[in-house]
């Protein structure tokens, strides 16, 4: 299954576009593994009788947890 979001022009911190193809190749397949492995665990919590709302609110929260290790 294909993301249903389109995937933006990254840059880096000061706003310039990152540019080294190999940097965006590898961005973009981790991104999409992340999707199917969120799918995939969404649609095994609703088969399980979860609640759609509670799953998708989980997920949300759990991206905006994700820690920077590099940050000075």
């Amino acid at each position: 299954m294909a993301m249903n979001i389109e995937i933006p022009v990254w840059k880096d911190p000061q706003g310039a576009t990152v540019a080294c193809v190999e940097k965006i190749k590898v961005m973009n397949e981790n991104l999409e593994e992340l999707h199917q492995m969120a799918q995939d665990a969404f649609e095994d919590a609703i088969l399980m009788g979860c609640d759609e709302h509670q799953v998708r609110d989980f997920l949300m929260r759990l991206m905006q947890s994700l820690h920077n290790p590099y940050q000075s």
